[in-house]
C-alpha cells in the first residue's frame, strides 16, 4: 500500500509538471499569435485606415462608404470616378462673331478699354481632345491675329490653353484647369512687365450658340483680380468650319 501510494504521488508530480510544461508551452504560442495578429492589423490600418464599426458594415443600408473606405481605397474610387472632360469644348467648334473688349495697360490704374468686333473660327483636333480656334477682329487700336491651342490631359482630366499673336509668334504660357458646373476657371504663373503675376480665364454663360470669355490678371497672389480681355462669341450659323462637320476629327 505504501509503495503502491509513493507511486500514485510520482505520476500526479509528472502529470503535474506536464501540465505546467504544457500550459508555458501554449501560452507562448498564444503570445506570439496575438503579436502576429496585431502587427497584420497595423499593417491593415497604414494601408486602408482605421477598422472601425463603419468599415465594418459599410454594404449595411445608411452606412457611408465614404467614411468607412480609408485613404487608398477612397483614392482610388476618386479616380475610377474622375469625370471625363475631354469634350468639354465641343460647344466651341464653329464660326462665331466676336463683340472684344481689351484693357489697355493692365495693372496700371489705367481705365481705358479697346473695342474690336471680329470673327472666330474653332476647328475641332483629334475628335474634340484639341482644337485650334483663329480669332481675327479689327477696332480703334489696330488688327488683332490671335491663334489657340487648347489640349485636354486623359491623366489629370485637366485642358492646357495656349495663345499666341501675330505680333510675337510665339506661344504663351498655359493657363490649365478644368470646367464644373459648365464654367470652366484656368490658370497659370507669368511674368508681366518685369513682375510675377497669375493669370485666370474663365469660361462662362455657355450656351449652343452664345458664350463669353474673360482674361484677369492678379499682382497679389490672387486676393484680387483686375479683367483686362473679354469676348462675347455668337453663334454664326450661316458660315461653316471644317470643325462644324459631324464627320470630321
Amino acid at each position: 500500500m505504501v509503495k503502491g501510494a509513493k507511486g500514485t504521488k510520482i505520476k500526479g508530480a509528472m502529470l503535474k509538471a506536464f501540465s505546467l510544461a504544457a500550459e508555458r508551452k501554449y501560452k507562448s504560442l498564444f503570445l506570439l499569435l496575438s503579436q502576429h495578429l496585431l502587427f497584420v492589423l497595423a499593417c491593415q490600418q497604414a494601408y486602408a485606415g482605421p477598422i472601425t464599426n463603419s468599415s465594418r458594415t459599410s454594404n449595411q443600408p445608411g452606412a457611408n462608404p465614404e467614411k468607412a473606405a480609408g485613404p487608398a481605397a477612397k483614392a482610388f474610387g476618386e479616380k475610377a470616378l474622375q469625370r471625363d472632360g475631354q469634350h468639354d469644348f465641343d460647344f466651341a467648334f464653329g464660326t462665331w462673331k466676336t463683340c472684344l473688349w481689351r484693357l489697355l495697360n493692365p495693372l496700371t490704374g489705367s481705365s481705358r478699354w479697346a473695342e474690336y468686333e471680329g470673327t472666330t473660327v474653332v476647328n475641332k483636333v483629334w475628335n474634340g481632345r484639341a482644337n485650334l480656334p483663329e480669332l481675327e477682329a479689327d477696332g480703334a487700336e489696330g488688327h488683332l491675329q490671335v491663334i489657340s491651342l487648347r489640349l485636354y490631359n486623359p491623366q489629370s482630366g485637366q485642358w492646357s490653353l495656349y495663345a499666341a499673336s501675330s505680333k510675337n509668334g510665339t506661344l504663351s504660357v498655359p493657363t490649365v484647369g478644368e470646367f464644373k458646373n459648365g464654367r470652366g476657371e484656368f490658370f497659370d504663373q507669368e511674368t508681366f512687365n518685369g513682375r510675377t503675376i497669375l493669370v485666370r480665364n474663365v469660361w462662362s454663360d455657355i450656351t449652343p450658340d452664345s458664350c463669353r470669355f474673360e482674361q484677369a490678371f492678379s499682382d497679389d497672389g490672387g486676393k484680387t483680380w483686375e479683367v483686362n480681355w473679354i469676348a462675347v462669341d455668337t453663334r454664326m450659323k450661316n458660315k461653316f468650319a471644317k470643325s462644324d462637320s459631324p464627320h470630321s476629327d
